[in-house]
């Protein structure tokens, strides 16, 4: 059985995460996430989850890691400014493994900017926003639906691969209100686990990987393995090693994990790709314009086509390259003043021109807008 609701984006994150699992939130409110907040307050005790408002957007995220050290899935939920703000707390994240879900709601910037306006300012920011080589996923929803869906896909990879996850998301997608199937009942949706070990406790490596996989076991603090957590660079035991040697197979262990699992991670959407000659790239809110603007085109005889990237990062590489294929040319069109365009143009590397439809005076392009610079791109 299920239910067909009215809900926004931001609603739509709260219950994948309830259907996901999740039993811990720690953040701060900001426009235009802090329906998340607000509502995972209300619900997660409910299913006997805890919400915590904490002081900063730092100690949002630091709440966030400890809760899932003891075996907790857990999120946050934030926006430009506060998503700079735990860029600190994401490193670690990073570097010791720590699986979690930030949600990222983005909105004209940059410093305060304009709070309630549709962006798409921080493309770069969530692959390289902290310090270091680091390794994480970003997933991005163009629709009420897929909020949903991919709140799911968050959790689940983070877990899987005990990274952080972020859903990056936009004003648009976050604040709009769509028609919503979901299940009466979330026990019947598989949840996601994070690896356990098998060891006995006193022969548990914190980082030691038993089955030959890249992600190791994570055991809950209370469980009665004990491990060691730190920022620093260590070894399998989880404690500080700063060989060279010791770095380099950290860092290639953190990399290939994610590297090694492309085809699991990478997601896109073809639409009307078959026989297209011109391809348009958008993701999240900019993507709503690009169907409707895909379908004019198809309607005055032009062959467009158009590919949404779903995974962000990592870059969709390979999927890129085969439109690059197959097309004459391909227009980028971004909320920003061009960031993903340029990922494109590198994976593309002058096999077909490349140009850029960038649109950041607060609002979203009309299909009209969008239409007229993909015929303006073909000429």
């Amino acid at each position: 059985m299920s239910r067909i609701l009215l809900l926004q984006g931001n609603q739509a994150v709260v219950e994948g995460a309830i259907a996901a699992g999740v039993k811990f939130y720690g953040g701060y409110p900001i426009t235009p996430s802090t329906e998340i907040a607000e509502q995972l307050a209300l619900r997660l005790p409910q299913v006997g989850g805890k919400f915590m408002q904490t002081e900063d957007e730092i100690a949002g995220l630091g709440t966030v890691i400890g809760a899932s050290m003891a075996g907790k899935k857990a999120m946050t939920a934030t926006s430009g400014p506060g998503f700079s703000l735990k860029q600190e707390m994401l490193g670690l994240a990073c570097i010791a493994e720590i699986p979690c879900v930030i949600v990222n709601v983005q909105r004209v910037g940059p410093a305060t900017g304009q709070p309630t306006s549709p962006a798409q300012g921080e493309v770069m920011q969530a692959r390289w926003g902290t310090h270091g080589d680091h390794w994480l996923i970003t997933v991005s929803p163009s629709s009420v639906p897929e909020c949903f869906d991919l709140t799911l896909r968050a959790v689940a990879l983070s877990e899987k691969y005990r990274c952080p996850v972020i859903l990056l998301m936009d004003e648009v997608i976050g604040h709009m209100r769509e028609k919503i199937e979901l299940p009466d009942n979330y026990d019947e949706i598989p949840q996601a686990e994070r690896k356990q070990p098998t060891c006995a406790p006193e022969d548990y490596l914190a980082y030691g990987c038993e089955d030959g996989s890249k992600v190791p076991a994570m055991a809950p603090f209370g469980s009665g393995y004990r491990w060691h957590v730190t920022g620093l660079v260590h070894d399998e035991t989880g404690f500080p090693k700063g060989t060279g040697a010791a770095t380099k197979e950290s860092q290639d262990r953190l990399r290939t994990k994610i590297t090694d699992n492309l085809d699991d991670i990478v997601q896109v959407e073809n639409y009307k790709m078959e026989d297209a000659e011109f391809a348009v790239i958008a993701f999240g809110g900019a993507a709503r314009t690009a169907y409707e603007a895909i379908d004019m085109a198809r309607a005055e005889g032009l062959k467009v086509g158009f590919m949404r990237p779903i995974t962000i990062w990592p870059f969709a590489e390979k999927q890129i390259k085969e439109v690059a294929d197959k097309v004459k040319g391909i227009l980028v069109h971004e909320l920003n003043c061009g960031q993903y365009v340029l990922e494109v143009e590198r994976a593309v590397a002058g096999k077909v021109p490349v140009s850029l439809f960038a649109k950041y005076d607060n609002e979203s392009a009309t299909p009209a807008e969008l239409l007229a610079e993909i015929k303006k791109a073909m000429a």
